[in-house]
């Protein structure tokens, strides 16, 4: 399964297994808040200021 924009936080950290550590590597600490779990990628991203497409490739090395 790819990662996504509409992937959701939570389902992310599922999926990838070292995730919580790239995303946080993106300025993304808080990631274990329960609404940021709901929060899809590209809502998350938005909100920090992070480029989409570079974490794109971070969070789906290794799981394709």
């Amino acid at each position: 399964m790819r990662i996504n924009k509409d992937t959701l936080i939570g389902d992310i950290l599922k999926i990838n297994s070292k995730a919580a550590e790239v995303l946080m590597a993106h300025g993304m600490g808080c990631i274990g808040c329960p609404s940021a779990q709901m929060e899809t990628l590209e809502q998350a991203v938005g909100v920090h200021g992070i480029d989409l497409e570079n974490l794109l490739k971070e969070l789906n090395k290794g799981i394709e």
